[in-house]
């Protein structure tokens, strides 16, 4: 998203010079393309001539005009401004018209004091540039900030899985070892048996012989007179 946001930018921002009606007056003026929201870039613009001319800088219903203001760098004597920001297919215009006293800022006409005003609304297109790529690489390092945690959690998930094998592993040999007692207990158990079976057996003909030696003794008494 941010290297299609970076191409996106034009290389430049041209300067050209065109009409536009303002409260139905057609003026001369100087626009400005930037490839920006035109929100972000009125709002900028706006704070930008409030900070710069202060009280002087007015409003109304999208048209801004400062009355009497001086910009150095397109005049010393005290101009007139009427700026206005529109949204583009592509963009936002920046436009402004500027009645230099004697005559009106024109290409052809006053080509030193268009140039300095062309430098200014170039410049002021390059801050918004500047400062909207700022944005997209704060984000760009945060997402990368965010990528690099979440590549470190998948290591450690995979780390935790192998953990988790071993402990089966181990907990299966236990198991086994579990199995094969009770296999051997078992086996013992049924040893016990056989041999108390044996022992019944062996009690069993204990009782009959003493059945036997009972009667035997029993009949020997009564055969005595």
């Amino acid at each position: 998203m941010l290297l299609l946001s970076v191409t996106g930018y034009a290389q430049k921002s041209p300067v050209d010079e065109t009409d536009m009606a303002i409260k139905g007056i057609p003026r001369k003026g100087q626009r400005v393309t930037i490839q920006l929201d035109s929100k972000r870039v009125d709002e900028s613009w706006q704070k930008m001539l409030g900070e710069k001319f202060g009280s002087k800088f007015k409003s109304d219903k999208g048209v801004y005009t400062m009355d009497g203001v001086v910009i150095e760098d397109i005049s010393k004597t005290p101009i007139r401004v009427i700026s206005k920001v529109d949204a583009t297919p592509t963009g936002t215009t920046v436009w402004w018209s500027i009645d230099l006293g004697n005559a009106y800022l024109s290409k052809d006409a006053t080509p030193v004091q268009w140039k300095a005003s062309e430098k200014y609304l170039k410049d002021f297109a390059r801050m918004l540039y500047r400062e909207d790529l700022a944005v997209q690489v704060s984000e760009a390092e945060k997402a990368l900030v965010s990528s690099q945690n979440n590549h470190m959690a998948v290591i450690n998930k995979a780390d935790a899985i192998k953990k988790d094998i071993e402990k089966n592993k181990l907990k299966k040999q236990e198991i086994q070892q579990q199995l094969a007692q009770n296999a051997a207990e078992l086996l013992q158990y049924n040893n016990l048996i056989d041999s108390n079976l044996k022992e019944q057996e062996a009690a069993r003909a204990d009782i009959v012989n003493m059945r036997v030696a009972l009667e035997a003794v029993k009949e020997r008494m009564n055969k005595i007179e």
